[in-house]
């Protein structure tokens, strides 16, 4: 059978560097930072006392109060992106045939603020089990497609994909197999995650993975830098609206760009450390190219997963020379981490929206926070940092690796 062509017709954000997908692409390209000190607790006696919060969000704006209040932090985020993500696709649901829609969501830890709450509550009322009702529904990482689908009557395929980092890019591949293969027109796809709270930060903490620069937050997430010294966590989501292409052709659908490949292997290597000849990087990028039926040398920009943790960085640099030759010193890369923070299994979907509006833009946003070259990686390769740079960007690829050794990457390019 022949497969369907996927585009990408709507995108949503709400990030540490704005409520909305283009005030985040703005602030990319501006190479903002989006840490500072932690506000949602108390973290003076945390190693960790900073992280990458979405400022100002209060969900009573944005969403009926009765349901935000059953809704954990990481849903509120999801249920705003989706949100954002249809109406910027110009979609006329009233029009649409809703069995053929559906939503397939990534999130890698789902409602730990509300599993924290609710245990603490336990504990605090003399193990009293007073426990909310919608301590479950509030609670399970597959709620939150759940709830798209019911606010918009979307009757599709609707699940969650949990692989830790790799989980909303894990979304994405899944959302552009359901189309091609003619399993649905449309999906509403992307992540969601908010685990800055002392269970997350403690727990990340305890595994020596976070940055301990509490006297300079903002440079603190340093992807490639010698003194880098763990990732940042972030918090927040992204919403893509995936599309059959004839589908969106005929309703006069503006395209950013066409999604052409996914990727998927294993590290088969290490609970938490990648692979140390990146061997389970390289296999997923050729994956992904291989998928597309597109060659190396067709991709100008890769988004890296890029935390800023002293092994991962240099696995993902070592892979990406494997798989491009000497088209890798052709490339741009950047790690847009260095400004997000870590967005745990919502970060695919936000680094994919930073692929794809390369893409549609014709602009690589940097790596910021670079003040010491590793000798451990290769000066000539173009990471692109301090400041975003104009190109032509023909194709991007965008990689997310998650603990347990779970790699995804997608792949987009222009539409011809």
């Amino acid at each position: 059978m022949s497969l369907k062509r996927v585009v990408v017709t709507g995108l949503g954000a709400l990030t540490p560097l704005g409520k909305t997908a283009e005030e985040t692409w703005k602030n990319l390209l501006a190479g903002k930072s989006g840490a500072g000190p932690i506000t949602r607790f108390d973290a003076s006696l945390f190693k960790t006392k900073f992280a990458c919060e979405v400022k100002d969000f209060e969900p009573n704006d944005v969403l009926d109060r009765k349901e935000a209040r059953r809704m954990d932090r990481f849903t509120q985020f999801g249920v705003v992106v989706a949100n954002e993500a249809i109406t910027d696709s110009g979609l006329d649901l009233k029009k649409e045939n809703l069995d053929r829609i559906g939503v397939v969501w990534g999130s890698g830890i789902g409602g730990i603020d509300t599993f924290f709450d609710q245990v603490k509550g336990f504990v605090d009322n003399g193990l009293s089990p007073r426990f909310n009702p919608f301590l479950i529904p509030m609670m399970i990482s597959d709620i939150t497609p759940g709830r798209i689908s019911m606010k918009h009557g979307l009757r599709g395929p609707n699940y969650t994909t949990v692989s830790a980092c790799a989980s909303s890019t894990n979304a994405l591949i899944d959302a552009f197999n359901l189309i091609r293969l003619n399993k649905a027109d449309i999906i509403v796809t992307g992540g969601s995650e908010a685990a800055i709270n002392p269970v997350g930060m403690g727990g990340f903490n305890a595994m020596n993975a976070l940055s301990t620069r509490n006297d300079d937050p903002i440079t603190a997430s340093r992807p490639f830098d010698a003194n880098r010294d763990g990732f940042v966590m972030g918090e927040g989501g992204a919403g893509l609206i995936l599309e059959e292409y004839e589908h969106a052709k005929a309703r006069g659908a503006k395209v950013y760009a066409e999604m052409v490949g996914g990727g998927l292997s294993a590290d088969a290597h290490h609970l938490t450390a990648p692979h140390p000849e990146g061997l389970g990087a390289h296999n997923v990028m050729l994956n992904a190219i291989e998928d597309a039926k597109m060659t190396p040398d067709e991709i100008d920009y890769v988004n890296v997963h890029g935390t800023s943790t002293p092994l991962g960085d240099i696995a993902e640099t070592q892979a990406i020379k494997q798989v491009f030759g000497e088209h890798a010193y052709n490339l741009n890369i950047s790690s847009t981490k260095s400004m997000t923070g870590h967005l745990l299994g919502a970060a695919g979907a936000v680094e994919a929206m930073a692929a794809i509006l390369s893409i549609h833009t014709n602009t690589v946003p940097p790596t910021i926070n670079h003040f010491t070259d590793d000798e451990n990686l290769d000066s000539k390769l173009n990471f692109t940092f301090h400041s975003a740079q104009k190109r032509e960007v023909r194709a991007a690829l965008s990689n997310t690796f998650g603990f347990g050794g779970h790699n995804a990457s997608v792949l987009f390019r222009k539409t011809y």
